[in-house]
């Protein structure tokens, strides 16, 4: 028998409706149960998904799906919601390949009205919809619903400013669980968590209740005070933000109590106007590893491979050990230790990002500004302009929310900042909205902009103390995970291979030859996938009896151009690998140096990198499979460009 038999009975959405809030209350433990399992097993973003099962069924009960617009900022929270609008028997396929995905998709429900993967977007959407219904003359409800993480983003507050002028029936539901990933920070977090409940607004109250209690017709004086202290409170608690936004303000209220989340979900259903509903939530709820410690809980690892097995490691490689974003935090700690200048700054992010060591160790030069990645590059210039040495570490894909401050603010006046984008090419299973593969192209078109794309945390760890140096705007791209280093058994395989000796020096625009072949072909690359095109070499080299030369560019920006023109010419044929969109990419940079120094007549030239399409989810070694950037898919290209030029 079915552990979850209202999940596996019910016709849903629409069964919801029917239910009493007993059967709710059971239907939510059922939904806790599903995806602790599948999450625990799939990886995924646990804590934030349980701390709104009531809130998803109460939104269920209260509106139509089919109709009306309901939008989930970020949209890690929404697998209850994928429970309850029809994939319940897929949910097994969650983050798979080919399967559910993490976030919200529009093209795997119709109930996703709205696909995400960024915070702080839900409002302006909801209020577009908003405007769009009453163009249409339409009728529905239209909610958004955002984390007081997502509410410290710049364009949330652009979104409730413009909501509150145009007065459109609007309503934004704000799930206040004091978290986004990391503990917020900042005054809006400390205001929303004002509480007039606790110590000595608790003792006054109860004094004054026993007072009047006493008095002829206290207790109805006291039942008029009971009655205001809602609007007394919301005039010294977040009501008053929201109010001034031009919202009627509802709240705060036990975001897990089903009845009560859906009576007041029913009266703002009846208000023409914006309306703010304050809901108080707890991340990780009924999960009680999760409850202690929200932030590990946010997102975990898969504890179950995917269908296909990770394959060995070649012969004489390993990884290199702590991984990018750990080797990231501690070189800036060893940085920051000789320079008093340097500063490190992030948002919401200093666990993923490898700064919470930095945290810990200088709290007075790092600052965690929150999900507002503008700020933080703007804040990084100023420091810059005033003599310190900022160093700004954000996601890949969350790092393209600030380009307007890297290019106005930073690159304009070129101000020594240095951004550090952590999770740079394919990122896995949460897919296209987090995958890291545009950067080298949007980065590249900036003046004053150095980038290095380092392919171990070696190289990193050097890259990072060259950049900091250079005394001008410089961005480091590197991946997520571990990367492999080349270890003294591989060497034994081909004496061409130079073996690193202690720290290189990373000079600007200058690379490394790690492999001279014997052949006319050339593999030029950058960043991870230096090393994979070494072992792909070696192993066609095995096979064919031709070693191809490999050179790690280093320097997607400048180029190391007096080398590759070296290079060019020495060989036949260059194949350009890359984990960036070949959409003006790195090998696009070499295509166009190649182009104007006119040495393309009579050399082929082919790349690899990633297509012109969005990359679904999946496991990172299926998703370089697909797009041939795997030691596999490098030895084809390779063999195929020594057929043609035997």
């Amino acid at each position: 028998m079915s552990d979850t038999p209202l999940l596996s009975s019910l016709e849903l959405p629409d069964g919801l409706k029917r239910l009493s809030l007993e059967q709710k209350q059971a239907l939510a433990q059922e939904l806790r149960k599903t995806i602790i399992r599948t999450v625990t097993t799939n990886g995924g973003h646990l804590a934030p998904s349980l701390g709104v099962v009531e809130l998803t069924l109460a939104l269920l009960a209260s509106f139509d799906p089919a109709k009306d617009a309901i939008i989930w900022d970020v949209g890690h929270q929404s697998y209850p919601w994928k429970l309850l609008t029809g994939r319940a028997d897929r949910f097994c396929t969650l983050r798979r390949y080919g399967g559910l995905s993490g976030f919200p998709s529009r093209t795997e429900s119709p109930f996703d009205r709205f696909g995400v993967g960024h915070a702080s977007t839900s409002i302006s959407a909801a209020l577009g919809m908003a405007a769009a219904r009453d163009l249409s003359g339409g009728k529905e409800h239209v909610i958004a619903v955002i984390g007081d993480g997502a509410l410290s983003g710049g364009m949330a507050f652009e979104a409730l400013n413009q909501a509150g002028g145009m007065g459109k029936r609007l309503i934004v539901i704000l799930n206040d669980n004091k978290m986004s990933i990391s503990e917020n920070t900042g005054a809006l977090s400390r205001f929303l968590s004002r509480n007039l409940s606790h110590g000595t607004v608790m003792n006054i109250k109860q004094h004054v209740a026993r007072v009047l209690s006493r008095l002829p017709g206290g207790d109805s004086v006291l039942d008029i005070i009971k009655k205001g202290e809602v609007s007394f409170k919301s005039f010294f608690t977040p009501g008053m933000l929201f109010e001034a936004f031009q919202f009627n303000y509802i709240g705060p209220i036990n975001g897990h109590d089903i009845e009560q989340l859906e009576k007041h979900l029913e009266a703002a259903k009846k208000l023409d106007m914006p309306v703010l509903l304050h809901i108080r939530t707890r991340k990780g709820k009924g999960y009680m590893p999760a409850e202690n410690d929200p932030s590990h809980f946010h997102g975990i690892s898969a504890s179950v491979p995917d269908e296909i097995p990770v394959p060995p490691q070649p012969n004489g490689w390993k990884p290199s050990g702590p991984g990018f974003s750990k080797a990231f935090g501690q070189a800036l700690c060893s940085l920051a230790e000789k320079d008093k200048r340097i500063f490190a700054i992030t948002a919401a992010m200093p666990e993923g990002t490898g700064l919470e060591p930095f945290r810990k160790r200088f709290p007075e030069r790092f600052a965690d500004v929150g999900i507002c990645e503008e700020h933080a590059v703007t804040f990084a210039a100023g420091l810059a302009a005033s003599g310190y040495r900022p160093v700004v570490a954000i996601y890949s894909t969350f790092m393209q929310r600030a380009y307007d401050q890297i290019i106005h603010d930073v690159c304009l006046q070129n101000l020594p900042v240095t951004l550090c984008l952590d999770r740079a090419g394919l990122v896995g299973e949460d897919g296209p909205t987090h995958h890291g593969a545009f950067d080298l192209s949007w980065l590249r078109a900036v003046p004053n902009l150095a980038i290095a794309a380092p392919r171990d945390e070696d190289a990193l760890r050097d890259a990072l103390s060259t950049a900091v140096a250079l005394g001008q705007p410089v961005a480091l791209r590197y991946p997520r995970g571990s990367g492999r280093r080349i270890d003294t058994a591989l060497y034994s395989r081909s004496a061409a291979l130079k073996l690193p000796e202690g720290p290189a020096p990373y000079e600007l625009g200058r690379g490394e030859l790690i492999l001279q072949g014997d052949s006319r072909v050339c593999i030029i690359a950058a960043g991870q996938r230096v090393l994979p095109c070494a072992e792909a070499a070696l192993s066609t080299a095995e096979k064919t009896g031709r070693l191809a030369s490999v050179f790690d560019a280093r320097w997607v920006k400048p180029l190391p151009e007096e080398q590759i023109l070296a290079l060019a010419a020495e060989h036949d044929a260059l194949l350009l690998v890359e984990e960036n969109s070949l959409m003006g990419g790195f090998s696009s940079a070499v295509l166009e140096l190649l182009s104007d120094h006119d040495m393309l007549g009579r050399l082929k030239v082919r790349r690899l990198g990633l297509p012109d399409r969005f990359i679904p989810h999946g496991p990172v070694r299926r998703l370089r499979d697909d797009v041939h950037l795997n030691v596999p898919g490098i030895s084809a290209a390779l063999e195929e460009i020594f057929s043609q030029t035997a």
